[in-house]
């Protein structure tokens, strides 16, 4: 593809209309062999998106090029990506919790691009629903993160079925890890953006003691004291975020959860919540640290101190973003044992609650039909605003899935009256069920 059809369709589907330094280079970088080291948030899928569409020729009926990422949030989100850009390419996104059947039928057309989890693609190989022999494009995004999550033999696996790629490309969070030993790469470019906050604010490094081993009391106190904005709550276990969670739940704060034990729809509900405002508070492992488009966060709060400084520095990664500001804030109790990447430049003991709170200020609607139904976000849209009553300019960011969708709107307007006015009508010939989440 043309660099410039690419660039005009970042505009035009992902509004972005101005390339940082990393992007220029891939946008015009001839390199076949390349690792990009780049911190989380910095623009790195459409940076390496960039190098992969320019490299792909038209569609022709094989498999050109695979995507293979750790989690099936960072899968999604990489599709989420390229789709819009690959023009006349079929991109499809496979992982697990996905439908098999979905998958497979999407595969009645052979896709240009195939972005998925190792397990996953696997998967399809063993059951040779597709082949990867004439793949000439691999990407392996986060691939750090991959090997350490035990991923080595399912990739070497896969690679082993795709002859020899001619453009390889892999990217990372972190500063150079092994590489893998079954690339068989010759003199791979390293092009490194890791250094420093990526396009950052001004980060603030807070200390909040807590006087009791048990840290609620000073976390409500903290959150009533905090001026509306997104806060992220960083626990280090999957029954501690539970436990906070559900704590916050109780005292009427707008709150979600999010850690590996949750299936993926649900992972996956956290986030879209977070990002529209519905649930601006989120309690999460270290899995929410990395591999997530989360917008403006304003806040990060360590309510356990992280384990390692890797996870310390991608906690904090979370904020101070694309130019704006933010504060960390770390939970510190009496005795408690401080690693020695903690640090911290002032200290807070919040005392009075803030008169602008953290509150949820928009409702999203779920809607039990999706792109499967055939339906399109001006659908969705069009019945909010015709049969609701709902002003074009308040109507949020529509997400469509196989089966599902979301949509938010201001909070005081999801009222009974409101989804009685809906009942009655179909939305695009179809008879819907709408409720409301989070």
């Amino acid at each position: 593809m043309e660099t410039a059809t690419i660039i005009e369709r970042l505009r035009e589907r992902h509004n972005i209309t101005t390339l940082n330094e990393m992007q220029h280079r891939m946008a015009s970088t001839d390199l076949r062999e390349i690792v990009l080291l780049s911190p989380t948030g910095s623009g790195k899928t459409v940076a390496f998106a960039l190098r992969l569409l320019r490299f792909l020729g038209p569609s022709d009926g094989k498999v050109q090029a695979v995507v293979m990422a750790p989690s099936r949030e960072l899968v999604i989100q990489i599709a989420d990506v390229i789709r819009p850009l690959a023009a006349g390419l079929k991109t499809v996104a496979f992982y697990g919790g996905h439908s098999m059947t979905d998958e497979i039928n999407s595969l009645s057309v052979v896709p240009d691009i195939i972005v998925a989890t190792p397990g996953r693609l696997l998967d399809h190989l063993k059951r040779q629903t597709l082949s990867l022999a004439d793949v000439k494009a691999l990407v392996l995004d986060e691939y750090d993160k991959s090997l350490e999550l035990g991923f080595h033999d399912e990739m070497r696996r896969i690679v082993k079925r795709m002859g020899h790629p001619r453009l390889v490309i892999l990217t990372s969070a972190t500063p150079l890890a092994e590489m893998p030993d079954f690339l068989k790469l010759r003199k791979p470019e390293v092009l490194d953006f890791s250094g420093g906050r990526p396009a950052g604010g001004r980060l603030q490094l807070v200390r909040v003691d807590s006087p009791e081993r048990d840290k609620l009391p000073v976390l409500e106190d903290l959150l009533r004291s905090l001026d509306n904005g997104k806060a992220l709550i960083f626990v280090n276990h999957r029954e501690s975020a539970e436990r906070v969670y559900e704590d916050l739940k109780k005292k009427g704060f707008p709150v979600g959860i999010y850690h590996g034990g949750l299936e993926q729809r649900e992972r996956k509900l956290a986030i879209d919540l977070l990002n529209n405002g519905t649930t601006p508070i989120l309690v999460s492992t270290d899995l929410g640290a990395r591999g997530l488009d989360i917008d403006n966060v304003q806040y990060v709060i360590h309510y356990h101190l992280p384990l390692t400084m890797e996870s310390w520095t991608h906690r904090n990664g979370r904020t101070a973003r694309m130019g704006a500001d933010g504060t960390v804030f770390s939970i510190i109790s009496d005795g408690e044992n401080i690693p020695e990447y903690v640090e911290w430049k002032r200290d807070y003991q919040p005392r009075s609650v803030s008169s602008d709170p953290i509150r949820s200020e928009r409702a999203t609607i779920y809607i039990n039909a999706g792109k499967k139904e055939r339906i399109s976000r001006g659908d969705i849209a069009g019945f909010l605003i015709h049969k609701g009553g709902v002003d074009p300019s308040l109507v949020g960011k529509i997400i469509l899935d196989d089966h599902s969708s979301l949509v938010d709107i201001p909070r005081d307007m999801a009222t009974t009256d409101f989804f009685e006015r809906l009942a009655p009508h179909k939305l695009k010939n179809t008879r819907v069920r709408l409720s409301l989440v989070g």
